[in-house]
């Protein structure tokens, strides 16, 4: 029998409509042409432009839509000029975050050969790490609640036990299903700042906690300051690595630029029962409308979905697809031929994902 998946849609605003109604027409047509799973899509309105328009920007409908969904798609949220009464950006995917405990912000980083880098690769060399960064919690805990007075300012960071085992049992079980499918020889880094905060040391004795569990992985440690310079220096080093949500906030947009930018930077935001697949760039409402916007994280953030319903569910044939359309986007991007602008390219949005549609299906 045919395995159904319900995916909740929130198309997001700016070039998020753009980015995304490609996506969902190669999944689509992906799931037709399989007789191993079918793809059922229903929209949940969110994001900036709806609160303009309702005042609510993730109704309560929606998150009972997600909340139900076998997966969730989103896409780029949020614009500039359209507000909180209190000032802070409208972020429904956060919300998402919080509510379902989405505590593992996973953020693919890869380069192949011939791909455009910013870095001098040697011969040989290609990039395949996936940076694993905490999202329920860290510095990122007490947002919006801060203490401000005249004089000082206080944020406060909160590490638990309780999201960091659930973290670092994800990130070994990643390790090793990349290792089980050749992508890495499962290593698992600690990254932190240990040396200097309490918190950090803590957070690293779990860690070494749950790497005792895993004699067939390897495990190391690297301070945060450290890490940002071998991500340059020697990127290829790196296997899985986990980390604080601050941290990992900097450290995803940095193993975006090794890729080229954030049009190649794919993410997913998984619990225990729920997933949230989105690209890490924003909504860039000035060429919206336009047919510039690059898909291409949109798309790859897809294949991570159909990749994790696949193991999740122990479907192989909704997996093969994932990987399958995220080779695909790696030999689009690879072979230079249908690049959008800000990969130095002249394709537009449905030029590109129209090339991944024919690769996928054309002969």
């Amino acid at each position: 029998m045919t395995k159904k998946f319900n995916i909740a849609v929130f198309h997001g605003d700016g070039i998020g409509p753009g980015i995304m109604g490609p996506t969902v027409k190669i999944l689509t047509q992906m799931a037709d042409a399989s007789s191993g799973y079918d793809l059922i899509f229903q929209d949940a309105p969110a994001g900036a432009a709806h609160y303009a328009k309702t005042g609510e920007s993730l109704p309560d409908a929606s998150m009972d839509t997600a909340r139900n969904a076998d997966a969730i798609l989103l896409s780029a949220m949020g614009l500039p000029d359209v507000r909180y009464t209190d000032g802070t950006e409208i972020s429904p995917q956060i919300d998402l975050r919080k509510a379902l405990t989405l505590f593992a912000g996973v953020r693919p980083v890869t380069v192949r050969k011939g791909q455009r880098t910013p870095l001098n690769l040697p011969a040989g060399k290609e990039i395949d790490f996936v940076l694993i960064r905490e999202s329920t919690e860290g510095l990122f805990h007490s947002q919006g609640r801060g203490a401000v007075t005249d004089n000082e300012a206080r944020e406060t960071l909160l590490i638990t036990r309780d999201i960091s085992e659930k973290l670092f049992r994800f990130a070994f079980d990643l390790a090793q299903t990349r290792k089980q499918a050749g992508r890495g020889p499962g290593k698992v880094t600690c990254v932190d700042k240990a040396n200097v905060f309490r918190a950090f040391a803590f957070f690293r004795e779990l860690f070494d906690a749950e790497a005792a569990k895993h004699p067939d992985l390897t495990s190391d440690h690297a301070y945060v300051d450290a890490t940002a310079l071998w991500m340059v220096q020697k990127p290829w080093d790196f296997d899985v690595m986990v980390t604080e949500n601050m941290f990992g906030d900097i450290l995803s947009d940095l193993g975006a630029g090794l890729m080229g930018g954030l049009g190649l930077a794919p993410s997913a935001d998984i619990g225990l029962d729920h997933a949230v697949f989105q690209p890490c760039h924003g909504s860039a409402p000035d060429i919206a409308g336009q047919d510039l916007a690059n898909p291409f994280a949109m798309i790859l953030s897809a294949a991570m979905m159909l990749d994790w319903l696949g193991i999740k569910h122990d479907n192989a044939a909704i997996r093969a697809d994932g990987k399958r359309l995220r080779e695909t986007v790696e030999d689009v991007v690879a072979s230079g031929t249908y690049l959008t602008r800000d990969l130095g390219g002249t394709a537009g949005t449905d030029k590109a994902a129209g090339a991944v549609l024919d690769a996928l299906f054309v002969s």
